[in-house]
């Protein structure tokens, strides 16, 4: 607790060894915490939620996109449309809207403040819900966001201990999850909302497998609307459902989805909302692992620039990963975790972007499993915070090497493992 509370008040991005010797020592009290078998799951939850509320006065320290956040809660509430006007042009236009206008622009940074929002309907109810109750104050709003995040956690929590017992695991193993550093620290810390998808997926999934898959459903649809990478698994639903549940299931999501969307649809919306999310795969480049190895080759052999390519690189990708799952017909529900797991994984791997709190979905779908590859990716990943210095981005080979080489070796590893035990077991 004390380590967190140097985190969340004593730290900048660009103190390095700092950031590294204390997130270290968090990752080894978590790991020796959980090898302690006779700690009680019940202590476990009371440490979770304590070490959680140890950031509840804090302003992130690790990202700004909490700026953002409010601004469009503050927004909506002033009756205008997020997607419809970016910050950059509103200053200029009406500079005088809400309250604290200036500090949450200047907090933003110049990259966001320039595109429309790209946060879909469910991700902006809580900004609106912290724009109502803290309406002059970021603090205020940002204690609002994260008591909303720690609820979604322990949401996840609850079912995912349910979802365990109904699948005969040990329910001890959400734990993995739940204490996990990166978890606290980019969830309830830098308040990302990775949290809020997950506990909708979660549900979805616990709905999946007790077969009511009107409510997983509309559990599926919420996921979505907060982030849009749970449309990644889809397809991998019809194995579970069968074909006529499936397109049920299917145009039930889609019905939520465009419903949600509909106070926000006018003018310019479609046009605004899809090229603000192609910028993931035409312009913005982070933390990337194979994307920039392919983009390394291409440079040093031929003129081809990668980027532009990517969206139909990823899409091809995710089409052929898909139908090669679908082709294995299996459809009990620890099957469907596990191909999620790879298909979110090989999608990760292959991006042009991969933020830290990107991988908390992972390490959520490997307690269904018992890969421990995502539990090395969220160790390793602190070495993607070295590219922040005081006043530049700058990316270095030697630390991607840091991260990506443990996680593919233990991926690698733990493949093989699988393969010949399952070999093993047939013979």
């Amino acid at each position: 607790m004390v380590l967190y509370a140097v985190w969340a008040y004593d730290l900048a991005r660009f103190e390095h060894v700092k950031l590294l010797t204390v997130y270290s020592v968090l990752f080894g009290c978590y790991y020796l915490i959980l090898k302690q078998l006779n700690i009680k799951e019940q202590h476990l939850t009371y440490l979770a939620i304590g070490l959680r509320l140890v950031f509840l006065l804090a302003i992130p320290n690790l990202s700004q996109d909490f700026y953002r956040f409010i601004w469009d809660g503050r927004l909506i509430l002033s009756g205008l449309n997020p997607y419809l006007t970016t910050p950059n042009n509103l200053m200029v236009s009406q500079p005088d809207v809400f309250p604290q206008m200036k500090a949450l622009f200047e907090g933003m940074g110049p990259l966001s403040a320039s595109h429309y929002s790209n946060y879909p309907p469910i991700h902006q109810l809580p900004f609106i819900i912290a724009a109502v109750l803290s309406k002059n104050s970021i603090l205020g709003a940002v204690v609002v966001l994260r008591l909303l995040l720690i609820a979604a956690d322990l949401g996840i929590l609850f079912f995912g201990k349910k979802l365990l017992s109904k699948l005969l695991l040990p329910t001890r193993n959400i734990y993995w999850y739940i204490l996990n550093p990166l978890v606290i620290i980019e969830l309830t810390g830098n308040l990302h909302f990775e949290g809020l998808m997950l506990f909708f997926f979660i549900i979805a999934l616990y709905y999946v497998h007790s077969q009511k898959w009107h409510l997983a459903a509309l559990t599926m649809a919420l996921s979505i609307t907060v982030k849009l990478v749970p449309i990644l698994s889809l397809p991998l639903f019809l194995n579970k459902l069968g074909w006529k549940k499936s397109i049920r299931f299917y145009l039930c999501i889609g019905a939520i989805f465009i419903l949600l969307f509909l106070p926000f649809l006018s003018g310019h919306f479609f046009e605004n909302y899809s090229a603000t999310i192609g910028l993931w795969f035409s312009k913005f480049e982070f933390n990337a692992s194979f994307y920039y190895f392919l983009k390394w080759v291409l440079e040093a052999t031929t003129n081809l620039t990668l980027i532009h390519t990517m969206g139909i690189i990823v899409a091809s990708y995710l089409t052929l990963h898909s139908s090669f799952f679908l082709l294995r017909k299996n459809n009990q529900t620890t099957a469907l975790i596990h191909r999620i797991l790879w298909v979110l994984s090989g999608y990760f791997l292959i991006s042009t972007t991969v933020h830290p709190w990107y991988i908390v979905s992972l390490l959520l779908l490997s307690v269904f499993t018992t890969y421990k590859f995502a539990r090395v990716w969220s160790l390793t990943l602190i070495f993607s915070y070295f590219a922040y210095h005081q006043f530049s981005v700058d990316e270095a080979w030697y630390m991607l090497c840091l991260e990506y080489l443990p996680v593919l070796g233990v991926l690698v590893w733990e493949l093989f493992n699988q393969r010949a035990s399952r070999k093993l077991k047939h013979h």
